[in-house]
């Protein structure tokens, strides 16, 4: 598997862990296979953190991305981003919001005009980014305001074994069940399987919807939302050709033989889609934005200020998404009028 153009980095949070998991995909590029890549970072705080830690990473500063496939194999590079104050691993400052920000409009800038082949944004701290200024919810929102979209995005976790899209997303569970709505399982759904076939090689994706309610309500003894809400959603699915399925309970849609028979799950909630993907692998989990007009992917973890500056971060949620990006941007490739 190759890309016709390196990977675009972003730099994350600078406080945290996500400069040294990228400076471990580095130094262990031959070993794990990564594909080639660069960071959008400050080179200095890239160097001065891999001798932190303990890592033979030579840093470049490179002018163009057309420069990275080059010097990919002897150094890591870097486009330089300039950081507005130092760095202290585990301490954010909102100084630095303005580059961790810059990092994340100038990546989707190269991708947008095709000197990178997707972006791949490692974790920020939002915290510090409302205090900088920032008014965007997250990432993914973020995103979506740069590619001027007019419908949200659709997040989806992905590891090798399973693959799950969050309906409602980062709101209390009272909150998901208020905002639960055919019409948003329907985005959800039409996003997904474009998605599946488009950037995943999948012609015919089988979406497995999960319900609500325990038992799937039980004919509406245990809560009606499968009734009013999932099912006419499935049918709606159904009547444009996507190969959808349910309302499933969801204690029994995880499973080893339940996944067997489809190619994602739309879930109703955070937790019900987190939980299983975490369980069965934790390490190597991916956040991929669906319905954006370019390739997004990012490790499922958050900055762990706690690990930050220590040596102990873990590489392979990054490496899994550094993967996964490069494997939707060769289908794109390969498929341009898919794109």
């Amino acid at each position: 598997m190759t890309t016709a153009c390196p990977l675009a980095v972003t730099m994350g949070e600078p406080a945290g862990v996500g400069g040294e998991i990228t400076l471990k995909i580095w130094a262990e590029r031959r070993a794990t296979g990564a594909p080639p890549f660069f960071v959008l970072d400050d080179p200095r705080r890239l160097a001065d953190l891999a001798r932190r830690v303990g890592l033979d990473v030579p840093v470049r500063a490179i002018a163009t991305p057309g420069e990275a496939v080059a010097a990919f194999d002897a150094a890591l590079p870097v486009l330089p981003v300039a950081l507005a104050a130092p760095v202290t691993p585990g301490s954010p400052d909102p100084a630095n919001g303005v580059a961790v920000v810059a990092s994340i409009d100038r990546a989707v800038d190269l991708v947008r005009a095709g000197q990178a082949a997707a972006v791949v944004t490692n974790p920020i701290q939002k915290s510090a980014l409302y205090a900088a200024g920032f008014r965007h919810p997250g990432h993914t929102e973020y995103l979506a305001h740069l590619a001027g979209l007019s419908e949200e995005p659709v997040m989806m976790l992905a590891t090798a074994e399973l693959r799950v899209v969050p309906v409602t997303i980062h709101v209390s569970v009272r909150d998901a069940v208020e905002q639960l709505t055919t019409d948003g399982i329907v985005h959800c759904g039409r996003v997904t399987a474009a998605a599946l076939m488009r950037d995943f090689g999948i012609a015919s994706p089988r979406l497995a919807v999960s319900a609500l309610n325990p038992h799937a309500g039980e004919g509406g003894a245990m809560g009606c939302e499968e009734i009013d809400v999932i099912e006419p959603a499935i049918a709606r699915l159904r009547a444009e050709g996507i190969d959808a399925f349910g309302p499933r309970p969801a204690d029994t849609l995880f499973h080893a033989r339940a996944r067997a028979g489809f190619d994602a799950a739309l879930c109703m909630y955070h937790d019900q889609a987190l939980i299983p993907l975490k369980t069965i692998d934790f390490d190597r989990g991916v956040n991929v934005t669906l319905g954006l007009p370019f390739i997004r992917t990012s490790p499922d973890h958050g900055t762990a200020l706690d690990l930050a500056g220590t040596g102990k971060a873990n590489p392979e949620s990054l490496l899994a998404a550094l993967r996964m990006a490069a494997e939707m941007a060769e289908k794109r490739r390969r498929n341009p009028a898919n794109s």
